[in-house]
């Protein structure tokens, strides 16, 4: 394309495009505060700033488990507070019932508040949180047990599911967050078989909570005074079992702690590290700012005291 421009008007013309180019880039960093506007501000920068950004939606997904997670241990643990206290009134009951001066009227009467709290016991194992059974492991649509007061250990078993389920730790690793009701309330010892091929099926173990329960009520309705005696052993395991579930949450819990307060961290962590990469430096932005704007008006001058006249200025 033809021009009637001067070499000398179109080197100027040139000049001041890129000033204001680069006025505009100025400009448009000091209004927003970032450096890097669009992936073409600076290409070699842009592979480490989108892993930053992985990194941080990354990082705050593990912030809103933690935040879950926290919710359902503490849930659990102050749970598994009242099945404790529970268990105290049921020793209490038992260490009544086994008195010897304790009358068959009497115990019916401590059988029937033995079978309130074992009522209460089972619906803490139906704990919920937001609609989910916490003590029902990978099942937690529904609960685990349900009274049944004809079942050996008062309860009848819905749904049997392990928790294999984890919490994910910003800084690498996983750890378990979570027990199940069957470890909880309803320890049994394994199937076994011997040498001789003889099987011993599963059994409630000693420290069992519901079967210590209900055994404690069905000797208090037979009056059986040995029996419940004997079930002072069981009901002592029982409150040792649940004073330890209890520590368990007790451990994630400050495992949650520890665990959020690091990717709090790492978050702030993140976010000056995506700040240095595409964060403009106010002071040299405005520095920029002016130099350009100096520029720009120093060609305007220049060029204006350029001599304008042409050969047909000198022709008559």
């Amino acid at each position: 394309m033809s021009t009637n421009l001067s070499p000398g008007n179109t080197l100027f013309l040139a000049a001041v495009d890129r000033i204001q180019r680069q006025l505009a880039l100025v400009n448009a960093q000091v209004s927003s505060g970032k450096r890097l506007q669009s992936a073409s501000d600076d290409p070699s920068k842009l592979p480490a700033l989108l892993q930053l950004r992985t990194d941080m939606a990354h990082n705050k997904q593990i912030e809103s488990n933690l935040s879950l997670a926290k919710t359902d241990a503490e849930t659990a643990d102050s749970a598994i507070s009242s099945a404790i206290d529970i268990m105290d009134r049921v020793t209490q009951l038992a260490t009544e019932g086994a008195s010897g001066t304790a009358t068959a009227d009497g115990r019916q009467s401590l059988a029937q508040e033995v079978q309130s709290l074992m009522e209460q016991m089972v619906s803490i194992s139906q704990t919920q949180v937001q609609g989910r059974y916490i003590f029902s492991g990978d099942l937690d649509g529904s609960t685990s047990y349900q009274l049944d007061l004809a079942a050996p250990t008062g309860v009848d078993q819905l749904t049997a599911a392990s928790a294999t389920r984890v919490v994910e730790d910003p800084s690498g690793g996983t750890f378990a967050a979570s027990e199940t009701a069957a470890g909880i309330f309803d320890d049994t010892t394994p199937a076994s078989t011997d040498d001789s091929g003889n099987t011993t099926p599963a059994a409630p173990a000693e420290d069992n909570v519901f079967a210590a329960v209900n055994t404690l009520r069905l000797a208090l309705l037979n009056n059986d005074e040995s029996g419940i005696q004997g079930s002072l052993t069981s009901i002592k395991a029982a409150s040792q079992h649940l004073n330890n579930a209890q520590a368990f949450y007790g451990t994630v819990e400050d495992r949650i702690q520890s665990a959020a307060t690091f990717a709090t961290k790492y978050d702030s962590q993140l976010t000056g590290e995506v700040s240095d990469i595409e964060d403009a430096d106010p002071t040299a932005a405005a520095l920029a700012l002016t130099q350009t704007s100096t520029q720009l008006q120093a060609a305007f001058a220049m060029q204006a005291k350029m001599p304008s006249q042409t050969l047909f200025n000198f022709l008559g």
